[in-house]
């Protein structure tokens, strides 16, 4: 998974202010040269669109060692020259920034910080008492998010073993197989399923601590599941409507006639034969991820709980006493259509649950 490009950046000035802060001021690609500035950051010169890793150490003398380096944040410049503020950074400390190019690491999107409400509102079609109320979240920092849910390849590679029913290793009999020429029935592109939240969350600190080695993302940035905020907001990619490509107003509890639009977008009860399917094989939503409506179920981070409503900054639920949330809709999925605020919770394993990875930045 390659995520950091060669360093593209150099120190362009140093200013000790009053409140101690060290303030050194950095470029993508001019050549460094003496300036003064009055505040804890940096500038940045570079490509507009280009995904830059925020970081920073606090004694000069680190600055050549990769491993000291922590990351603040993913910036995504909207503009060249950008002038990024250090808000985190306390009055009596001293940093020293820079900013690296990062290459999208494979297979995943970078998502923008944003708003959005989180829920569905009380007359959306289909809507479950468990969807509100609606909550005005406020993701404060971007994050790459898997294009696709894990697949059984992805698990077999990183973890060395394969779960999953749909695949004849577990002697799980496959509708999707034809055993008389493909005697496993196995078909590593699928989703990756019978795997727990603790299977899940082993298989994203097992990636955190191999690419963490290899040097290929900073010293405090992370593999994890998405927070439930962070997976609805992704679902939707700046859409209010009950799913990411519209109302799609006949599709009344997943009912395949009257869904015009779904099928093209989701595996689920009318067009799954009841089992998952190879990831990117229907329509991305607007953001560029696949199947965020259905073939498994995704485990998030949270425990499950009910939205508190109001305002919310980055919220998560990092303590619960039952289950935890899963989101997306299944292959199963028929009853209820899998609309980006439909949700539910799960404990254990299932054969219609799976899950994707996010990288985030400037966590343990």
């Amino acid at each position: 998974m390659k995520t950091r490009s060669s360093e593209v950046v150099r120190f362009l000035s140093i200013l000790f202010l009053a409140v101690g802060v060290v303030c050194p001021r950095l470029t993508a690609q001019t050549p460094g040269e003496l300036a003064i500035q009055t505040y804890a950051g940096l500038t940045i010169t570079g490509s507009v669109g280009t995904v830059y890793s925020i970081e920073y150490v606090t004694d000069l003398a680190q600055t050549n060692d990769a491993s000291a380096w922590r990351c603040l944040e993913f910036l995504q410049p909207p503009a060249s020259p950008y002038l990024w503020a250090d808000k985190s950074a306390p009055a009596t400390s001293k940093r020293f920034y820079r900013a690296v190019a990062m290459e999208a690491p494979t297979n995943m999107v970078f998502i923008p910080p944003g708003t959005f409400r989180m829920g569905s509102p009380p007359d959306e079609v289909d809507r479950l008492g468990r969807e509100g109320p609606q909550t005005a979240v406020t993701i404060s920092r971007g994050f790459w998010m898997g294009k696709y849910e894990a697949t059984q390849r992805d698990y077999l590679e990183v973890m060395g073993n394969n779960p999953s029913g749909f695949n004849g290793v577990r002697e799980v009999w496959d509708p999707g197989c034809d055993c008389s020429t493909n005697r496993d029935c196995t078909d590593l592109s699928r989703p990756v399923e019978m795997v727990s939240w603790d299977d899940a969350t082993n298989y994203c600190a097992t990636i955190t601590q191999r690419e963490r080695a290899a040097g290929r993302i900073a010293a405090n940035s992370v593999y994890r599941l998405p927070t439930e905020a962070e997976w609805e907001y992704a679902c939707r990619g700046w859409t209010s409507t009950r799913f990411s490509y519209g109302d799609d107003p006949g599709c009344i509890n997943g009912n395949d006639p009257q869904c015009t639009n779904l099928t093209n977008y989701a595996w689920y009860w009318y067009n799954s034969d009841f089992q998952t399917h190879p990831v990117g094989r229907k329509l991305p939503n607007p953001w560029g991820l696949y199947d965020m409506h259905g073939n498994v179920w995704e485990w998030c981070q949270d425990w499950y709980g009910e939205y508190a409503g109001g305002i919310a900054l980055d919220p998560q639920r990092p303590v619960g006493d039952w289950a935890h949330v899963v989101r997306s809709g299944s292959y199963y999925s028929g009853n209820i259509a899998p609309r980006s605020a439909y949700r539910c919770w799960g404990e254990g394993s299932y054969d219609n649950v799976g899950f994707r990875v996010v990288l985030a930045p400037g966590q343990p």
